[in-house]
């Protein structure tokens, strides 16, 4: 299985073609596929991993009183969409639709970066509200790592803003609703339930490199190409999360099978918001970081060279956080904030949920010897 976080043309339902995964860790492989809508050509997914319980994947609301139920849609819809838009960007690099909803009455708009990083470097945005009114759109800040984006718009008259929930609240098997522009059909509404929670989800960023999803909610609601950016909602129209990316089955061939099959992932929106405020207040989000680099051991080879099994400490920051701790270079740390370590994962997941100043207890071995300490984490130069 894989899950996708880019997107088909927004005129064609053709599948993309996601490469298989290399990693020796995606044994089991969910493929992720951005669910931006490209315009005008075809749109390549990379894998990316999804971690969950210790199991390495590959990928891409509440009312309390209808938790056993499901949504009233049509109130939802009627509620929630005059807040939801569709953007479509465009660059030197391309063009796509994705989706993104009103936060603020300043007429601040969050959305996921893939949508709109084509238009990054001198290209253009375009809002569309559920109206049809268009307005054009400046990129107020992005972040890349976590993959969401801030647009500012001059508030249209009747302009609506969501109402913002909360994650916390969020529950396994509640009825939640999805807004946005799959395959740039904008105001479609999908419904469905939370099937899960807790995902971290990596999905194809810039540069060579992944953004991570923390925390995220899954979801059986369609998410498809487009859907990015977008909102889920609960039953009392109150933002949950952003929907980012989505799973997809490849056929034989390594393809993808079509479009949405009841797996999505979507940005709890207590992260998302947080973020975005950042991005308005400062232009930009500021991570923590630990000044350091490091490479996983896999059980194997920690077995071959008589290492013990963790990651495996190959730089460190002069004068950074992880060396003020007194951590070196071949130091192997088997333990982060009180959990087993094994992936580079969970060095980058604390990094964008702590902030500057938070403490992250670690344990290592340096030369068969166990030690303890504790990082206290810097802002990311």
């Amino acid at each position: 299985m894989s899950v996708e976080t880019g997107g088909n043309q927004a005129a064609r339902l053709a599948p993309m073609a996601p490469p298989q995964s290399t990693h020796p860790e995606d044994r089991h492989s969910i493929r992720t596929r951005p669910t931006r809508s490209f315009g005008g050509r075809r749109a390549v997914a990379v894998v990316c991993t999804l971690v969950a319980a210790g199991t390495a994947l590959t990928a891409c609301g509440s009312s309390d009183s209808s938790s056993a139920g499901s949504c009233n849609v049509t109130k939802v819809a009627d509620d929630v969409l005059p807040s939801v838009v569709k953007i479509a960007a465009s660059g030197s690099g391309g063009s796509g639709t994705g989706s993104g909803e009103v936060i603020d009455s300043a007429g601040h708009i969050v959305t996921n970066n893939h949508v709109i990083s084509v238009a990054a470097n001198g290209g253009s945005v375009q809002v569309v509200f559920s109206g049809g009114k268009s307005v054009p759109a400046t990129i107020t800040g992005r972040d890349p790592q976590t993959d969401i984006a801030v647009l500012k718009v001059d508030p249209p008259e009747g302009m609506t803003v969501i109402g913002i929930g909360s994650s916390d609240s969020v529950r396994v098997g509640q009825p939640v609703v999805a807004l946005g522009a799959p395959l740039g059909l904008d105001g479609t509404v999908t419904a469905g339930i939370v099937s899960a929670m807790d995902r971290t989800v990596q999905v194809p960023g810039e540069s060579n490199r992944h953004a991570l999803l923390v925390g995220a909610l899954q979801t059986d609601a369609s998410i498809n190409p487009g859907n990015s950016g977008g909102a889920l909602v609960n039953c009392n129209g109150d933002l949950v999360g952003v929907p980012t990316a989505g799973a997809v089955v490849p056929n034989p061939s390594g393809e993808s099978a079509g479009g949405s099959i009841g797996l999505g992932f979507a940005i709890p929106v207590d992260l998302a918001i947080s973020l975005a405020d950042q991005i308005i207040n400062t232009g930009r989000v500021t991570h923590a970081y630990f000044g350091l680099q490091t490479v996983p051991i896999p059980s194997s080879a920690a077995q071959a060279e008589g290492l013990p099994q963790g990651l495996l400490v190959t730089s460190v920051v002069a004068g950074g956080p992880a060396a003020v701790a007194g951590l070196q270079p071949n130091d192997v740390i088997t333990t982060i904030d009180g959990e087993a370590a094994t992936t580079n994962v969970q060095l980058e997941s604390l990094s964008i949920t702590k902030a500057a100043g938070d403490a992250v207890p670690v344990e290592y071995v340096r030369a068969g010897q166990t030690h303890r300490a504790t990082i206290t984490l810097g802002a990311t130069p």
